[in-house]
């Protein structure tokens, strides 16, 4: 397989995931931005054993336990909700990072997530 395969590839499941708004976010990243699209998508994203939605939520749960990623997750929470993941499901996932990563990288992901939003738990 060619690069130019992985990179075609790695667009159709970018695209897939987040519209137009994943090439927008690694286009002016140059040769950066093919490599992202060559492995992250053309490669990892496009094995079979996890679902998309399984993906985002494994995305989402790394990007808030690690912190200081909140753009990343800021695009990440975007395309979990494109691929069926829920607002009540991000939030719990996010919940599930508070006793590994502690309480600072949760409050922040949270603060993330509320750009979509109100917490699905606050709502009445």
């Amino acid at each position: 397989m060619t690069n130019d395969d992985r990179y075609r590839r790695g667009l159709a499941k970018l695209a897939e995931i987040d519209g137009k708004a994943g090439e927008e976010v690694v286009a002016p990243l140059g040769d950066l931005g093919r490599y992202i699209v060559e492995f992250a998508f053309g490669d990892i994203y496009s094995r079979g054993a996890l679902t998309l939605r399984e993906r985002e939520i494994a995305t989402v749960a790394m990007l808030a336990a690690l912190g200081g990623r909140e753009k990343q997750l800021r695009v990440h929470i975007g395309a979990a909700l494109q691929v069926g993941v829920t607002p009540e499901e991000v939030e719990e996932t996010i919940l599930q990072t508070v006793p590994y990563a502690g309480f600072p990288t949760a409050i922040n992901a949270m603060h993330v997530l509320q750009e979509w939003g109100p917490l699905p738990s606050a709502k009445a």
